[in-house]
């Protein structure tokens, strides 16, 4: 990129060689709708969404060197927030237009949520492009056109997007990504329209990781998508989403857990990491007084499992 132009992103700043090794990139970098998918399947494959900072009571630190540390150098995974600022970096340093947007996740339902998931609209060819690599387990597995009724197959997995009626009669509302399930459309979440910047993502990742009734404060959260079962770990139970049948769910052992963490999800966990997991879960999750439902007011899924 050009470095006489201020970075709004990091991208000059960013390691570009040591992350598209650690996604197994090799392949062109310029700003086209092909390095595009190529880099967005690399990244989900790579980056497990996981939440084991704010479980362990640690902080969650968005600068660009902590992100890299983190997930390049440590080769763990992150937030929906840590995940894509590091690949607006990347998208910045190769030279992508783009424009990071704020969505309200529905999880199947129609009260209103507050917009606290990240992902980027992408301009391609006077065309825009929505990639989100921070969802979880359902998220998508490459882009998908941004357009009113555009449908994309990605593997076994069907995504729609539809518009929605605005508030008042004649008026437009957001566009809404939908996953067809074995049981029917599925919707996600609305997506923003107005432009968002780091310090937002600041402001929503200190919400999600230390409010008391955040969905994400009081429990482990992992989860892998794949292009066939897909994985989400919440504390110690496993599920299984596959795209044409019901969920698959089994209870793990917390001796179970960094074994799990490892060769399941990627995850490659310190000395200090596996013993502040295990005595955190040595109990057993159901002892904690802390436990409780997600209020209604904070995001999740409606299966409790959507990343943020």
């Amino acid at each position: 990129m050009d470095r006489s132009v201020r970075s709004v992103w990091g991208g000059d700043r960013l390691d570009l060689d040591a992350y598209l090794a650690r996604i197994g990139y090799a392949g062109e970098r310029e700003p086209t709708l092909k390095v595009l998918r190529a880099l967005h399947a690399a990244h989900i494959a790579a980056l497990t969404f996981e939440n084991l900072e704010v479980t362990l009571g640690r902080p969650v630190r968005l600068d660009l060197e902590s992100l890299q540390a983190k997930m390049v150098r440590r080769r763990r995974g992150g937030t929906c927030c840590e995940q894509t600022l590091l690949y607006a970096a990347a998208l910045e340093a190769i030279g992508f237009t783009f424009t990071a947007v704020a969505s309200r996740v529905r999880l199947g339902e129609d009260r209103i949520r507050p917009a606290t998931h990240y992902a980027l609209r992408v301009e391609l060819g006077g065309e825009a492009w929505f990639t989100d690599i921070g969802f979880g387990a359902e998220g998508l597995l490459e882009p998908i056109r941004l357009r009113d009724g555009e449908v994309a197959r990605q593997a076994g997995w069907t995504y729609g997007l539809v518009r929605e009626a605005g508030p008042t009669p004649g008026t437009a509302g957001p566009l809404v990504l939908r996953l067809r399930r074995h049981d029917g459309w599925f919707a996600l979440y609305a997506i923003g329209a107005d432009p968002r910047f780091p310090v937002d993502f600041t402001v929503t990742s200190h919400f999600t990781s230390t409010h008391p009734l955040s969905p994400f404060h009081d429990r482990l959260l992992v989860q892998k998508p794949a292009a066939g079962r897909r994985l989400v770990l919440r504390d110690t139970e496993l599920v299984g989403l596959l795209p044409d049948r019901p969920d698959e769910r089994h209870e793990v052992s917390a001796k179970e857990l960094p074994r799990l963490l490892s060769e399941e999800f990627g995850l490659v966990l310190d000395a200090e990491d596996i013993a502040a997991l295990l005595r955190r879960y040595e109990k057993g999750p159901a002892s904690r007084a802390t436990r409780r439902a997600p209020a209604p007011e904070c995001p999740g899924r409606g299966r409790g499992f959507s990343g943020r």
